[in-house]
């Protein structure tokens, strides 16, 4: 992993963003947003991940996250990045359409151009961890994240936008539990 790409200091708040290879509209299906909200919850409950904020856009997703000390966070998310690329490739495959196989031709392409790779590459490498030194930068990033499905165009408002935190900031529904700052 590269050292750009690391989460050093345990007690803070990151700013990720994971990106989907290709840019590919993996997550138009709400199955696929599925298998990342489930991967989340466990990484919640089991590995000590913090969410503060959230959005998942048809091909990335924004956190604002951080670890509970236990280990970095740059750990959490490689190791979520490879669970939901498993799930993503399993359920592209059992989705015998000409689109979902358009999508596994891309991974497998992406994946055999990396020695490291032994078949599908379905995230981009690294997440671009921004660590949030201060209550103002917090807040910035999180208007961007909230205000990313309105700039889309997939809602008017941020809070109709079912994927996001912004839910949780509007006391509504929400498909993930969030840490208020």
């Amino acid at each position: 992993m590269s050292e750009k790409f690391k989460t050093y200091n345990l007690s803070a708040a990151y700013f990720v963003t994971l990106t989907i290879v290709k840019w590919i509209n993996v997550f138009e299906n709400d199955a696929y947003k599925n298998i990342v909200i489930e991967s989340i919850k466990y990484y919640q409950q089991f590995r000590g991940l913090t969410l503060h904020a959230y959005c998942i856009m048809p091909n990335h997703l924004h956190l604002i996250a951080k670890s509970d000390g236990t280990e970095p966070l740059s750990l959490i998310l490689r190791d979520l990045k490879k669970f939901t690329s498993i799930k993503i490739v399993d359920m592209l495959k059992a989705d015998n359409c000409d689109h979902s196989q358009k999508m596994l031709s891309v991974f497998e392409n992406e994946g055999m151009r990396l020695r490291r790779i032994s078949n599908y590459k379905v995230w981009k490498d690294g997440n671009m961890p921004i660590e949030l030194i201060s209550n103002k930068y917090f807040d910035t990033k999180m208007d961007y994240i909230h205000r990313n499905p309105v700039k889309a165009g997939l809602v008017e408002y941020e809070e109709e936008y079912l994927f996001s935190s912004a839910r949780n900031y509007s006391e509504l529904p929400a498909v993930l539990d969030i840490e208020f700052p």
